[in-house]
């Protein structure tokens, strides 16, 4: 029997599908790409944005239509619960496929946001046990990986037997028995939780220099009429803090233009927090109306051509950030977890893609062939020669 998976959306539901995956094979079912050839497909769609929705929803319509006969199962945040029953009787396991390990520890959220749909998909927050974290942690590091990638629907929110995310992060972290791995945070939403979370990064050489914020807007007004839990006085003094404790830090943000009501004013106030706080890795989505959120009955819509135009300026706005951020790499020494071996690539601590390129890396294996030979998986030290657009360029140190 084969399974073909088709996973869109964020971390969450990639750590889930390799997750199921993985519980397919130990069933003794195979993995395959085609869905012609597959006995189950099983897509895990998204609904984030409208143009995720439509896409999933425009795959699912064409495999019922070409394929009218197989089993479809539709899940993650978009789902068709009558056919998830199929799944029951699937245990997820431990993924081994891949370069770098999903490890999810979190699911749901509590949150009222007015444009999010989410919590209809996934509930209310629901923490897997501290110990059981740990447990698979270690299956992931006996399996061979080098980076653990944490995973949640609203990481801010694990609480289990007491114990929160930076409690969770800190154990994680010391799991290290001299083997070398470093554990990448998902994302870090602003809360009353996030600046320990942030201590205990900064206190853990082995956790990832990297850390994606949801800020969504730089204006007050905005954040209120979008039901957000905090204020860009909150939002500062975290980004603040971390860049005290972690100089030359990778820093993401999601960031949503043309809210109902966004003037040009308050545009103009993200713009700003973005600047200051000097972000570097912008995530960028005009507004959507979700049918079933708050926002959807909002008054005073934005037009759609403002909503998108503003969306372009930031992500222009990024695109420059970017490119300065990168460029204060060269001369550096970077550790990246190697996903392609024949470019010697991965990404480094602060979230930036590195490769040696295919012609260094192969003299470079040639002239190591009776040392150490670097493989997929391996935490590697490269020196930063040169920038290709926002790609590092360096060689093995």
């Amino acid at each position: 029997m084969k399974v073909c998976f088709d996973t869109f959306g964020c971390r969450l539901n990639r750590a889930e599908a390799l997750a199921l995956e993985a519980g397919f094979l130990a069933r003794g079912w195979t993995t395959t790409d085609s869905h012609a050839d597959a006995n189950l497909i099983v897509v895990r769609g998204c609904s984030v944005t409208a143009r995720a929705q439509h896409d999933c929803e425009k795959l699912i319509a064409h495999l019922r239509e070409k394929y009218p006969m197989k089993r479809l199962i539709v899940t993650g945040c978009l789902k068709d619960r009558h056919n998830e029953i199929l799944l029951r009787d699937v245990k997820p396991a431990t993924a081994t496929r891949t370069a770098r390990a999903y490890l999810k520890v979190q699911d749901g959220c509590n949150g009222t946001c007015a444009f999010c749909i989410v919590p209809q998909f996934r509930g209310k927050s629901a923490a897997v046990d501290f110990d059981e974290v740990l447990g698979s942690a270690r299956r992931f590091l006996d399996a061979g990986y080098r980076e653990i990638v944490v995973t949640g629907c609203n990481l801010s929110q694990y609480l289990s037997q007491g114990r929160r995310l930076p409690d969770l992060l800190a154990a994680l972290a010391e799991l290290d028995g001299g083997t070398g791995f470093r554990i990448r945070l998902g994302s870090l939403e602003p809360s009353p939780v996030a600046p320990e979370t942030v201590r205990a990064v900064a206190a853990h050489a082995n956790i990832c220099r990297y850390l994606h914020i949801p800020v969504q807007s730089g204006s007050n007004r905005i954040l209120g009429a979008m039901r957000r839990p905090y204020t860009t006085r909150e939002v500062t003094a975290l980004v603040r803090e971390a860049e005290n404790l972690m100089p030359g830090l990778g820093l993401g943000c999601d960031v949503l233009t043309g809210f109902p009501d966004e003037s040009d004013y308050d545009f103009l106030a993200t713009q700003s927090l973005l600047t200051r706080l000097k972000f570097n890795r912008f995530h960028v989505f005009p507004f959507s109306e979700r049918p079933g959120t708050v926002a959807a009955q909002l008054p005073s819509a934005v037009p759609r051509e403002i909503r998108h135009a503003r969306a372009r300026e930031i992500a222009a706005q990024g695109e420059t950030a970017r490119t300065r951020f990168i460029n204060g790499f060269k001369g550096k020494t970077v550790a990246i977890v190697v996903e392609d071996e024949k470019r010697l690539a991965g990404w480094t601590s602060e979230y930036v893609w590195c490769e040696v390129g295919e012609e260094r890396a192969r003299a470079y294996t040639h002239a190591h062939a009776r040392g150490r030979t670097i493989r997929r998986r391996d935490l590697v030290e490269i020196r930063v020669r040169e920038m290709n657009g926002h790609v590092l360029v360096g060689d093995p140190v």
